[in-house]
Order: C-alpha cells, then structure tokens, then sequence
C-alpha cells in the first residue's frame, strides 16, 4: 500500500519554501536586478551608503511582504464570500467591496486631507462593510437577486457606480492625484508603516476566519443542513462578514484595488483540497500570496522597463477565468 500525502499536508509544509522563493525571486527582479549574493549581504551587512542594500531593504522587500499579506487577505476573503453564499462567483472585487473600500478612503482624503493613517484604515472599513449591505441588501429584495449571476452583476454596477462617483468627487476636489493609488494599485509604493499597522487586524480578521472555517463548511452545504445541525446562521454571518470587512479593508489600505484574487484562488484551492473550510483558508492564504507575489515580479516585465498596474496583470488571469465560470456553472449556486 502505498503512502499518499494529502493534498492539503501538502500544499502547508510546501508553504514556507514557494514564500522564500517568490520572496527572492521578487528581491532579484525588476529595473535593476540583484544577485543572490548581494541580497544576502544587504540582510547580514546593511551598509545605509550603499544603494543596492537601500533598494533590497526599504524597496523591494516591503513590497514582496505587502503583496503576500494582500495576497492572502484577499484569498481568504473571497473563500469565506463563497462559502457562505454558496456563490462561486463572490469575492471582493466582483462584489463591489473593493470599490467601496475606496470609495470611502476617497471620502476622508476629501472631508479630512490631513487624515493619519489609522484613520484611512478604518475609512476602508466602512467603505466595505457599506458595499456589503448595499448590495446584499438590494439583492435580497430583487427576485433572484442572491443567485450567482444576478449577484454578480448587481455587485458589478455598485461597484462601478461607487467608482464612478468616487471619481467624480475626487475631480471637483482636485485630489485624483492623490487617490490614483487606490485605483490603480501599485505595489511599488507600498507604505512599510501602513502595513505594520494594519497586521493587529489582519490578525484578527484571519483568526476569525480560522475559528468560523467548520460553520462555514457546513453553510457552504446549505442553510437547511447548517439549521439542522444547529448552527446559529445570524452569528455564523455577522462574525463571517466581520471577518470580509477587516481583510478587505485592509487589503485596500495597503495597497488599492486588485481584483480577481478573491475569485480565482479558491476555486484552485477548493479543487486542491476539496470543500472542508479548516483546510480551505489556510492553503487559500498560501495559494493566495504566493500567487500575488508572482503576478507582482510579471508586472515589471509585461511593458518592461515600465511597471503594469499589478490589477492589469490579475484581470488578465482572472476574466478568462471568471467567463469560464459563468459559461461552465450558469446560474447555479456553488456546492
């Protein structure tokens, strides 16, 4: 008989090795590339005069760190959004929660300019937990509104009708300069101190999605096996969309607007790991960051030596895909 590793086993002890790699592999690449050598000495000799240590140590390697912190907070957001659900097509950005995120930072840079970082974090947390009782909140009173597609679309047009007005707003008040982050993300310009900030509640908001991973399995069969099985489908909700808003709005904070990760990476992980929650938030943050970590190093060599929007690069991964979906599973709910 032969011994067979699951999957999930698999895919966590292979972790740490696949982050070390596509952290080289994001310090080594770019405009100017870096020896493996040189890397090495700028973290056990960092000498301030030197510019290659200064671009390895305050460059490159807060932003390798941001897009696997974002990475994962989108995955995980966009696994619990369709375990939930039972939407395969949920996830942050097709959903409108993104552009609400920005939306609100929008808001604050316009009301207070001289906002303090703190405060645009939880800008972006209003912004999303906005979106998400906007648009589940129209969608429940719509018929067939909760289906998948009809979902979808509705979260679509929030979504662009907050971006749209979000443009606007940030035109009258000549500030599009200053939002152009937030909707055209770059990696590149990463805050190190916004990231420091925002771990506590990225902390949090994946210890709840740790601790809600079995209810989520058992929704994600149904609303009448969870009810029969005892599950408080309120509470269950209430934590679960607690746990969205923290990783999407932090994952905004961050870094803008990125979309398709929460969409694409479970299903991957789903088909890796099968349906149980315990497994599919963990490899889904695996998965998730080292995906974003890889699609960052291929945005500096699509229109190299310029940089593509590291959103251009996932949307060219993640539409063909999302069609996929919607040609393959209609308008079903996902199982």
């Amino acid at each position: 008989m032969k011994w067979r590793v699951p999957a999930p086993t698999l895919i966590l002890l292979a972790a740490p090795f696949a982050i070390f790699f596509t952290i080289v592999l994001s310090i080594s690449y770019g405009a100017k590339s870096m020896d493996f050598s040189r890397i090495i000495e700028a973290f056990i000799h960092f000498d301030a005069n030197d510019v290659d240590h200064q671009i390895i140590m305050h460059a490159r390697l807060p932003r390798v760190i941001g897009a696997l912190l974002v990475g994962a907070f989108l995955a995980v957001s966009g696994a619990l959004m369709q375990g939930m659900t039972r939407n395969y097509l949920a996830s942050p950005s097709i959903m409108g929660i993104s552009d609400g995120s920005a939306f609100a930072v929008t808001l604050c840079m316009v009301i207070a300019p001289y906002s303090s970082m703190m405060a645009m974090i939880m800008a972006s947390f209003a912004g999303s937990a906005l979106s998400i009782v906007i648009v589940f909140g129209l969608a429940s009173l719509l018929p067939g509104g909760l289906s998948p597609v009809r979902l979808a679309i509705l979260g679509t047009l929030i979504g662009t009708f907050l971006s749209s007005v979000s443009a606007a707003i940030a035109m009258y008040f000549q500030v599009s300069q200053n939002i152009s982050f937030w909707y055209n993300a770059r990696l590149h310009q990463l805050d190190p101190q916004l990231i420091m900030l925002a771990v506590p509640f990225a902390v949090v908001g994946l210890g709840l999605a740790i601790w809600m991973s079995k209810s989520v399995t058992i929704f994600s069969l149904g609303d009448e096996i969870a009810v029969s099985l005892g599950q408080k489908t309120m509470q269950v909700r209430l934590l679960t969309t607690l746990s969205v808003v923290l990783l999407t709005g932090i994952s905004v904070a961050i870094a803008g607007k990125i979309g398709f990760v929460g969409l694409l990476v479970p299903h991957i992980t789903r088909f890796l790991t099968g349906i149980d929650y315990k497994w599919v938030i963990p490899c889904s943050a695996v998965i998730g960051a080292v995906f974003l970590g890889l699609c960052d190093v291929l945005s500096r060599f699509l229109n190299y030596p310029f940089e593509m929007p590291i959103g251009v690069v996932t949307a060219i991964l993640g539409v063909p895909f999302f069609l996929y979906l919607i040609r393959t599973r209609g308008g079903e709910s996902h199982r």
